[in-house]
């Protein structure tokens, strides 16, 4: 009888520690997983407000197994500094354009390469093709997995006192551009002469003559109110403002096959919801803009076209080709729309 006893007593024991050590196991695996990610645009622009709903939607419906915080502004690492975070497998989602991801693969930095996109329906219809995918199959074997990159925040025009119409409308003009030599490299073939300045100086360097322009979207125009000290917008459209949003595969594999699939939806919702409402700014912000005194002009977008041509010869590790290989890609698009 105490045999049978100290067997029933053992056994209930094991059961006790099964129970525990399974409840531990649960506790360990709800554990929330915190992210941070990290971007430049501020608070207020709308590329940051459609990424803070996305990610309240997935903290939302993986009950906050999944944490994403969104440190706008540059608050955390940014650029090149935010991509290695990512690359060191980091709890990190790095929000980029597509030129610092060409620090690893290079030919996506030619796909944000000047005078490529006539629409934002182009850009997404490339972003779904063969090509790219297989860039993104390369950037992942480097580290980074790129979650979505059909995120935009507009074309990028010419924002000067003046009409331009083609390359001798902007011999000698001195236009602001960030510090990127594929910015200054298609400045300088579309006949401008660049010039690297703070984009907080750009204001007062308009209104002082220490530049004569800089080159920036619809958006940029209205929200900076630049448009008090220069009065024109030649639509270029010499490059798009897109961005890629980042995580390390490590990360990506600690997620569910659940918690995966609602990232990527809520992202993709995200970015409809960005264009949709892009596009819509676009609009109101150009009436508005016209209201303010701002004239508005077309250009001879195909000498631009033959003038940049030549700017994807000069980044020696793209691939030889490469403006051919885009160029095709987005030939066979136009074709289906």
């Amino acid at each position: 009888m105490k045999k049978l006893l100290g067997t029933v007593i053992m056994a209930a024991t094991l059961l006790v520690g099964c129970g525990e050590a399974d409840k531990a196991g649960s506790e360990a695996k709800d554990e929330p997983i915190n992210i941070n990610m990290s971007l430049v645009f501020t608070q207020n622009e709308l590329l940051t407000q459609e990424l803070i709903k996305a990610t309240d939607k997935i903290r939302e419906r993986t009950e906050g197994s999944v944490n994403i915080k969104v440190f706008p502004g540059g608050q955390l690492p940014v650029y090149k500094d935010n991509l290695e975070q990512v690359v060191n497998g980091a709890n990190w989602i790095a929000v980029e354009d597509l030129t610092y991801l060409g620090d690893y693969v290079p030919d996506f930095a030619a796909l944000a390469g000047p005078m490529l996109y006539n629409t934002y329906d182009e850009y997404l219809a490339m972003m779904d093709t063969e090509f790219v995918a297989g860039l993104k199959a390369k950037a992942e074997e480097k580290g980074i997995k790129v979650l979505n990159a059909d995120y935009m925040f507009g074309f990028r025009h010419m924002i000067t006192n003046k009409e331009i119409v083609n390359s001798e409308d902007m011999k000698g003009m001195r236009i602001r551009v960030p510090q990127s030599q594929l910015f200054i490299s298609t400045l300088s073939a579309m006949g401008a002469a660049p010039a690297s300045l703070p984009f907080p100086e750009t204001y007062a360097g308009v209104q002082q003559g220490v530049v004569d322009g800089l080159e920036g979207s619809i958006l940029t125009m209205y929200s900076t109110k630049i448009y008090e000290v220069a009065k024109n917008m030649s639509l270029t459209k010499h490059f798009l403002g897109t961005v890629g949003i980042y995580i390390s595969p490590t990360l990506w594999d600690k997620f569910t096959p659940e918690q995966q699939q609602i990232i990527n939806e809520e992202l993709e919702a995200g970015a409809e919801s960005n264009t949709a409402e892009l596009v819509k700014l676009d609009v109101e912000y150009t009436q508005k803009l016209e209201e303010l005194g701002v004239t508005f002009n077309e250009v001879n977008s195909d000498e631009f076209n033959q003038l940049t041509a030549d700017v994807y010869n000069q980044f020696p590790t793209w691939s030889e080709g490469i403006h051919a290989t885009i160029m095709k890609e987005l030939e066979t698009i136009r074709a289906a729309q």
